[in-house]
């Protein structure tokens, strides 16, 4: 979890978007006579401490299904680190640091295309991976800039997966089939969400600074350094836009609000940007083809919940968002708060405010019908109904589950087949 922000945007209203999984193409025929059944949509869940990935149903009672090691290879890395006192450094860094003393092993994840591996950023190792759901082996590694890997995105064809370097703020993208570089750009401090458009001819990345310093109150917040989110075009590489949302905070007197970008939805015709910011407990609006923020919420408070900002974790308060695919609601992951909730888009009324432990990504279920959060807190993911703001299921997962992806496995997986 952790770690970005120009004036033509109006040719770019109708082109920008939530990053969606990509879409899945069917299993060939194992025979005229007897076709194989096509991949099944499943979520993925990154335990963050563990370095295992659990796969759940997408739907229902999301009941898990196998579980994944991402880190078949952990002897080999740390061995590595341990021979190289920078990379040493920063590895101990990132345990001391964002890992709330723990190793980060697993950030983001997404499937390929047919369904048969998964590609995981691994921010203590500083890679992305592709591992074979079939066996549990590694097909490619890809070596990120600097010293941690974070946030990914995958194209809306699912062909190409985004990765944030961010301590060397640079975001690459890769083949997601072969791990091989297609190009890479670069970003404002500490490159951490990334999206894609919905025709896939832009990327947004969001950096957020640095968000471990104890430099927490709202007159030192210029020491967290470049936050602004850059979008580019996905032909070229090249910058198209920047948005420095201090500026636009500071336009409708937000100035003691911090600008660093945390989880950013779109909402489905791509007019607005809907995100969290640092320290804040609620979210904002931003209309893309004006340029401005529109709107402000501010979401309740836990009255148990510390007012030293230098207890929340990296700098959260709120971190996780997800629109449902009609656009008529959103979900807020209330991190610092313990809650997680249901926002009326129009009118920006939340609904229930469902307990949760520290719920850290908000995602939507295979079905649409509910916003599915990470309770970090409690080892578990649980579904939110839409309709009702009503809590409709929970499964136990691995240690401090983060994200939590839409994705798709062979028929009939149930877990790797060897180590």
């Amino acid at each position: 979890m952790s770690a970005p922000r120009s004036r033509h945007l109006c040719t770019l209203a109708t082109a920008l978007t939530l990053a969606l999984c990509g879409t899945t193409t069917a299993a060939t025929a194992a025979s005229p006579a007897a076709p194989s059944a096509g991949p099944r949509e499943v979520m993925f869940v990154g335990n963050n401490w563990d370095g295992t990935a659990d796969v759940i149903e997408s739907t229902g009672d999301l009941a898990r299904i196998g579980r994944i090691d991402v880190v078949p290879d952990k002897a080999a890395r740390l061995a590595e680190i341990n021979a190289d006192p920078i990379k040493w450094a920063f590895f101990l860094g990132i345990r001391n640091g964002v890992g709330e003393g723990h190793d980060q092993l697993v950030d983001d994840m997404y499937a390929t295309p047919d369904g048969t591996s998964m590609v995981v950023s691994r921010p203590s190792f500083a890679d992305v991976v592709s591992i074979d759901l079939a066996t549990g082996r590694i097909n490619w590694r890809f070596k990120v800039s600097g010293y941690r890997a974070d946030h990914m995105a995958v194209s809306p064809d699912g062909t190409r997966v985004a990765v944030s370097a961010s301590t060397a703020n640079t975001v690459h993208v890769l083949d997601i089939v072969s791990g091989r570089q297609i190009g890479s750009f670069a970003t404002g401090d500490k490159p951490h969400e990334n999206v894609f458009s919905r025709d896939g001819r832009y990327i947004w990345n969001m950096s957020i600074g640095d968000v471990n310093t104890a430099l927490d109150e709202p007159w030192l917040d210029w020491t967290k350094g470049d936050r602004r989110i850059t979008v580019v075009d996905t032909s070229t590489f090249k910058q198209v836009k920047v948005i420095d949302m201090r500026q636009r905070l500071d336009a409708i007197g937000l100035k003691d609000y911090s600008d660093a970008v945390r989880p950013a939805v779109f909402s489905p015709d791509e007019s607005k940007l809907y995100f969290q910011v640092s320290f804040f407990n609620g979210f904002l609006e931003y209309d893309v083809a004006s340029d401005r923020i529109t709107r402000v919420k501010t979401l309740p408070k836990n009255p148990a919940t510390t007012t030293d900002r230098t207890k929340w974790v990296n700098d959260s308060r709120h971190h996780g968002m997800s629109v449902s695919p009609d656009g008529t609601k959103l979900c807020v992951a209330g991190t610092m708060d313990d809650y997680a909730t249901v926002v009326d888009r129009e009118t920006l009324q939340e609904g229930p405010l469902v307990t949760a432990s520290k719920p850290y990504w908000a995602t939507v279920s295979g079905d649409g019908r509910s916003c599915v959060v990470s309770e970090s807190g409690a080892d578990r993911v649980t579904a939110i109904d839409f309709a009702t703001g009503r809590k409709t299921a929970s499964v136990e997962v691995g240690d401090h589950p983060q994200r939590v992806r839409l994705a798709r496995v062979p028929a009939g997986w149930t877990g790797p087949s060897a180590g």
